[in-house]
């Protein structure tokens, strides 16, 4: 294991994964391959960054923090990129990567947006997230937890939640519960505008007809008495392609 003399920093939303057991699954879950392209977002101390090498000899890894950058940049195999992993180009990297990490909670929603735009890119994802998050991402309509973030991901990937992380399992231990999740591209993907949703759900507790005025529902066969959160991913693609055709 990597020494744990760094102190964590609250404005990068670092809690360390140190747990044996749990880096064995991720990896399992993972199962890399040697000439694969790998890329784990935010390596941290290099927990899981070194057993991902050992399984695939080679990794490309985005790290923001300098101080932990500075202790990674010596690994036989990895490829460092010291940046934001909010504002990295993925588009540099090699289609069908294989993206990975241990995701800045404080960031992590906005990243998953990110993430979104390069769908097409990447074979798949497996991230570690706070567990409200997985359960959002993977909400079915009508739920509590359906939302945006539910509608954009799934218009896009199949997701899985893989399995739960308790707190312990950190250092520092993180507030919330966490847990696995596996993001694979869909075959085809939904276009769906990312302004119609940010106007549905910014009135989800109001009828499509007040919180989408000007759109006609009708020529989408959806109901206009229903809610934001009642709607498909494909009913959102439905309403995009009125507002916006393709």
């Amino acid at each position: 294991m990597p020494s744990s003399s760094h102190r964590p920093r609250k404005r990068y939303g670092q809690h360390f994964l140190h747990d044996l057991r749990v880096l064995a699954r991720i990896v399992e879950a993972i199962a890399p391959r040697p000439g694969e392209c790998l890329v784990e977002i935010g390596p941290g101390e290099g927990a899981l960054t070194r057993p991902l090498l050992e399984r695939a000899g080679t990794l490309h890894a985005i790290e923001v923090d300098r101080d932990l950058a500075a202790r990674l940049r010596d690994l036989p195999g990895l490829t460092l990129h010291e940046a934001d992993a909010l504002e990295f180009d993925f588009a540099r990297l090699p289609c069908g990567m294989r993206l990975v990490g241990n995701l800045p909670y404080n960031i992590s929603t906005p990243l998953l947006f990110h993430l979104a735009k390069y769908a097409e890119r990447v074979r798949d994802m497996h991230f570690m997230l706070q567990l409200e998050v997985v359960e959002r991402m993977v909400a079915a309509p009508s739920t509590g937890e359906y939302g945006r973030l539910s509608v954009a991901l799934q218009a896009r990937f199949a997701m899985q939640k893989l399995f739960t992380v308790s707190k312990g399992a950190f250092r520092p231990p993180p507030k919330v519960e966490s847990a696995v999740v596996r993001l694979t591209p869909l075959p085809a993907m939904l276009a769906i505008d990312d302004d119609v949703l940010r106007r549905a759900f910014s009135a989800r507790r109001k009828q499509l007809r007040n919180a989408l005025p000007g759109v006609d529902l009708a020529a989408a066969g959806i109901d206009a008495r229903l809610r934001p959160e009642n709607l498909t991913p494909a009913d959102y693609a439905r309403i995009s392609a009125l507002i916006a055709p393709r």
